[in-house]
């Protein structure tokens, strides 16, 4: 495998696009069934303990709470590293709530993936955002 055609890589950019598209499924289907997402790293209101979420169906619960709600979510990768197994992904993102307020950050987000090319791990790291109407 070579650095630019990694799983990572390839598995990331499909997670993203199935979360600008709105796709459930799509995203779901980019994560292994014990998948760990830490969305920020550090805990938020949405997961206090900091701990992540935890298999698909914690999955599910986070799209459902903050995906789904969304009018428009929105990645600008600026830069990115990959390697055979994992890629660190510098974005910003842009989000636009249900009330039409946005939220804009910038972050790295970190996947790593199992033997199959599905994310085993993704971990976001940035400070969460305040909305600006």
């Amino acid at each position: 495998m070579t650095f630019e055609t990694s799983s990572a890589k390839s598995v990331s950019d499909r997670a993203m696009r199935a979360v600008m598209a709105k796709d459930r499924g799509a995203w779901l289907d980019c994560f292994t069934e014990d998948a760990l997402l830490r969305d920020p790293v550090g805990g938020s209101p949405l997961d206090p303990d900091g701990k992540g979420f935890r298999g698909r169906a914690a999955l599910a619960e986070f799209w459902d709470a903050l995906v789904e709600p969304a009018q428009d979510v929105r990645f600008v990768v600026r830069e990115e590293y990959p390697s055979s197994d994992a890629t660190a992904k510098v974005a910003s993102v842009a989000i636009t709530l249900p009330d039409g307020a946005a939220m804009n950050y910038d972050g790295v987000f970190v996947y790593e993936v199992d033997e199959a090319g599905r994310t085993a791990s993704l971990s976001g790291y940035f400070t969460p955002p305040s909305t600006a109407a």
